[in-house]
């Protein structure tokens, strides 16, 4: 069984002193209310994303993004804690909030597997995300269409065989399905939308419910 570890190095230019500081810690929040993505969890990824983000003085986070990662879906994770943490962080009086924070966080899988993945393997895998995300695009905006009445019947069957050549079949959407509940026990409810809807617009209505219920 693989198991997910995930360690938080927080560096900002500033002394300790000067720093925001999450309530409770930012390496137990982000070992709390990480969800390995799906992609990576299967394929035993691992590596360093670096996050920058500045808070405001009432501890919210008011602008992120991934200033350096691997391209796939650990990026979109390490984005995601970062942005959940927001309201949560205590700053001093005399902050200075135009600064620049830089959060590297390190997700490492052990067991199971994932022990004899090497670099090689690693990066066909990567590579496989990168090439395939266009692939991705083309199904989700055909599906998109057809909820709409926009589409042309005689294309489903492609897109059916391009959706099982990459691997988008019933098992993977139950593994975005769980990514997406376990969002939702964080209250996090647009990142677990997301996730549905990514079942939706791959042609499938497991997550029709969810939808129904949650994203409406």
């Amino acid at each position: 069984m693989k198991k997910i570890l995930v360690v938080f190095l927080f560096l900002a230019g500033l002394s300790s002193k000067a720093q925001p500081v999450l309530k409770g810690g930012l390496g137990t929040f982000i070992q709390k209310n990480i969800v390995y993505p799906a992609f990576s969890l299967q394929n035993c990824i691992q590596g360093k994303i670096n996050i920058s983000f500045k808070v405001n003085l009432a501890g919210e986070v008011y602008t992120s993004k991934v200033s350096s990662g691997l391209g796939i879906d650990l990026d979109q994770e390490a984005l995601r804690l970062i942005r959940l943490s927001s309201g949560q962080w205590q700053v001093p009086a005399q902050y200075d909030t135009t600064y620049v924070l830089i959060a590297p966080v390190n997700f490492t899988l052990s067991g199971g597997d994932c022990n004899l993945i090497n670099a090689t393997q690693k990066n066909k895998a990567i590579a496989a995300y990168k090439a395939n995300e266009g692939l991705t695009d083309v199904i989700t905006n055909f599906y998109r269409n057809k909820a709409q009445g926009n589409y042309n019947e005689a294309d489903e069957g492609r897109i059916v065989a391009l959706r099982q050549e990459l691997g988008y079949d019933d098992a993977y959407l139950e593994k975005i399905i769980a990514q997406g509940q376990k969002k939702l026990k964080q209250k996090d409810k647009q990142g677990a939308c997301e996730d549905f809807l990514f079942v939706k617009y791959m042609g499938s209505a497991l997550a029709d419910e969810l939808l129904e219920k949650y994203c409406k």
